[in-house]
């Protein structure tokens, strides 16, 4: 609507003030309610006629000095037009509607840091509409965000260069070594020990200030032939921040204290797994007459991934470990056949933003 005057700010109201005098005939000096800047900031009537500034009367601070003093019982006042107040108008709750805030108008400089508690989200206002359109729960097309992203896995033995992506800022990894062989058959009436299986090591890793990390995977342990041992597995290592190291090789099945191969230890990992020794072997207790099934002996260790390899029994040779790390078999003289080789190695790489 139009306003007569100064027209008020929105939000905000103006406030006039008006003081009622009761003249004398003789008094000139007046206390005002507040002291207005000059004398054209009031306006000041006798007899409901108004005064003429500066000619009719002065002001200093809250005191109106008139030049002649206004007759008894004349309707004297003030007011104060000029430097008016303003006092704030409280917005009521719930008063406030969208339709009063322009779209794109609030953003995070109008938000104080933690401003926005749970309690004033209505109940099912936050849909998929209104997150943004880079949170990407599957985690291949997620940016800005973290959680996890992607694997690298080693599963070839030797030297490998980890490369980090963008945006990668930390890994877990899973370090294995490789498995020892199993031990050769021995002699007739014997069975070789299985190999042990290889350790592992399992870290979490800041890697966001660095950008390449050599890895090595190491080798399976070879099967014993005859009266040999199984060789031992080579170790594991993701750069000098963990290791685990191969299982050893299973004696041959003439060796007398056919033992099995033990399993290796790990380092440096937040968690450090043995790997499972192998099956022992045994001498000079072989069913001569050409047939044992016997399986009990010379089983290849267990490692963190899974079951080694079996042993060998009439007519069936023994196996290389089956699950990465573990020990290869025993051979058996039932068909005078050598150990099996263990198996390789791994190192798993999770990454995560």
């Amino acid at each position: 609507m139009p306003f007569l005057g100064k027209t008020p700010a929105q939000g905000f109201v103006n406030s006039v003030t008006k003081d009622d005098f009761t003249p004398n005939g003789t008094t000139t000096a007046f206390t005002m309610s507040k002291a207005p800047a000059t004398a054209n900031e009031i306006e000041v009537y006798v007899g409901n006629v108004r005064q003429e500034p500066i000619d009719a009367y002065s002001v200093s601070g809250t005191t109106l000095t008139m030049t002649e003093a206004p007759a008894t019982n004349t309707n004297f006042y003030v007011m104060h037009i000029g430097g008016t107040t303003q006092s704030s108008t409280v917005v009521g709750d719930g008063t406030v509607t969208s339709a009063k805030i322009v779209s794109g108008a609030v953003n995070t400089t109008q938000l104080a840091t933690n401003a926005v508690s749970t309690a004033k989200i209505a109940s099912s206002a936050v849909t998929s509409t209104k997150l943004a359109s880079t949170l990407d729960l599957s985690g291949t097309g997620r940016t800005g965000h973290g959680g996890f992203k992607s694997v690298q896995v080693f599963t070839t033995a030797g030297t490998h260069t980890y490369t980090k992506p963008a945006g990668i800022r930390t890994v877990k990894v899973t370090v294995t070594g490789a498995g020892g062989g199993g031990g050769g058959y021995g002699a007739a009436s014997d069975m070789g020990s299985g190999g042990g299986a290889g350790g592992t090591a399992i870290e979490t890793i800041d890697i966001s200030g660095v950008s390449t990390v050599t890895v090595n995977v190491g080798a399976g342990g070879s099967g014993g032939s005859a009266t040999q041992d199984g060789g031992a597995g080579s170790g594991s290592s993701f750069g000098s921040y963990c290791t685990g190291n191969g299982g050893s090789g299973g004696r041959h099945g003439n060796a007398g204290s056919t033992y099995g191969g033990g399993g290796g230890t790990a380092t440096g990992g937040d968690i450090n797994i043995n790997g499972g020794s192998g099956n022992n072997g045994i001498d000079n207790m072989y069913n001569g007459g050409g047939t044992d099934y016997r399986p009990s002996y010379g089983m290849g260790g267990a490692s963190f991934w899974g079951g080694g390899g079996r042993p060998g029994v009439y007519n069936v040779p023994a196996q290389t470990g089956r699950a990465f790390g573990s020990g290869g078999g025993g051979g058996s003289a039932a068909n005078t056949g050598g150990g099996e080789a263990g198996k390789l190695g791994i190192v798993y790489v999770e990454e995560f933003a």
